[in-house]
Formats: structure tokens, sequence, C-alpha cells
């Protein structure tokens, strides 16, 4: 699948646009194959828009779809909670953030002297949100189910479901953001020395950790 034709990179910081996170050189991964496998892996994302200027975040499971010929994240929020009515209906910004692992990357660990930092990744997705039909909420809750149930014993798919459970739909109101820019930063020690990278990755698999593990795994990815 080739996102090229659908999002594209901030070249230089752009204040206008307003909608820039800085990415070091070093750290910016532009593989869109690979930042779709981190999207569908870290599917529990960071809703973001602003109501009069006061930034207003949701954190909700939430896919990425191909719809038609464009792309979109959709999920679905509490009815209860207002930060739907600031999608406006497709006229507004909307930022949705994922989060991989990350971990403190100690100085000690390098051969030469410097600052400690933390290792990370992110992706940042940025598009206009509209409220889903209850047709297309049906659908997008059928797939969300079976993404994380299809594998599993007793599955709590869609068509197990009782009517009372299934009624609880009227609590939610779903959302598709039809994306039209992706910026991702893989901050994993790029620039260090092969001496200081190997060493890092050493250091962080003797971390009692689950996050700097996954942070020693990836980074052992791209020796």
């Amino acid at each position: 699948m080739k996102w090229q034709g659908y999002f594209y990179f901030e070249q230089t910081p752009t204040r206008e646009r307003g909608s820039i996170v800085f990415i070091p050189r070093h750290y910016k991964e532009t593989d869109m194959e690979k930042i779709q496998q981190f999207i569908q892996q870290h599917g529990f994302g960071t809703v973001v828009t602003a109501e009069e200027g006061k930034p207003i975040a949701t954190h909700t499971p939430v896919m990425l779809r191909k719809l038609n010929r464009d792309y979109y994240i959709t999920g679905h929020i509490a009815k209860a909670n207002p930060q739907w009515k600031t999608f406006g209906n497709g006229r507004n910004e909307v930022l949705v953030m994922f989060q991989g692992p990350h971990a403190y990357i100690s100085s000690s660990w390098y051969k030469e002297e410097d600052v400690p930092t933390w290792n990370y990744q992110s992706v940042h997705v940025y598009g206009r949100a509209e409220i889903m039909s209850e047709e297309e909420l049906k659908e997008d809750l059928i797939l969300l189910l079976e993404k994380y149930e299809s594998d599993r014993e007793n599955a709590a798919l869609w068509e197990n479901l009782s009517p009372q459970t299934l009624k609880q739909i009227r609590g939610v109101v779903g959302f598709k953001i039809k994306i039209n820019e992706v910026q991702a930063a893989y901050k994993l020690s790029q620039n260090r020395t092969r001496e200081d990278y190997q060493n890092i990755i050493d250091k962080l698999y003797e971390e009692n950790d689950l996050n700097a593990n996954k942070v020693a795994d990836e980074m052992k990815d791209k020796l």
C-alpha cells in the first residue's frame, strides 16, 4: 500500500500551518509502510482538538482504514464527552497522536561524555473529522472487535453480544478523520557511534522495564 499520494511531510517549519512537530533529520521516519504498521500496532491514540483556543484531548482506541480512495483514522468517544462537538463536521483540524515504546538513555552509556536523553517512537496524524452515521459506527465497532477479539476464546464479537449490550452503541459517537498529513519521529540514537549504539541496546536489555526492552528491540532491528 502506497500512502505517498495521500500524505505529505513537512520540509521546513511553517508557522502559518500550525501543525509542525520538531523532528531532527536523524530521527524523521518517512517509510509509510512502517508508519502504517506502527499505527495498527499502537492503536490507542490521543485525539486532540481545540475549543476557543483551549486544547482538549481524549484517549481512545482508533483504527487506520481506507474508505473509498482516502485514508482515515476512525474511532468513537462517549456521547457524554463534549469533545465530539468540536469536530466541526469536517471544518476543524484534528490531531491524533500515537505513542510507541520509550526509555531513558543514560549518558553513562556513551564512550565520550555527553548529556542524557530519551528514546521514543511517535506518530502524529492530522486531518478533519466528521461524525459517523449509526451504520458507519456499527461497521467500525464490528471491525474493532474483530481486531482485538478474533483470536480469543469465547470472543466478544459483535454477533455474540446480547441485544441489551448492543444498545450501548447509543452512548457513543463515532468519528472518521480524513488524513491529510503524517509526521513520524523515531528517536533511537541514530546520531550515536556504532559502539555507543550497541552499548545502549545492551544496557536497555539490562533494564527491568518492558518499555526499555522494547526500545532495544527497535534499535536492534535497525542494525
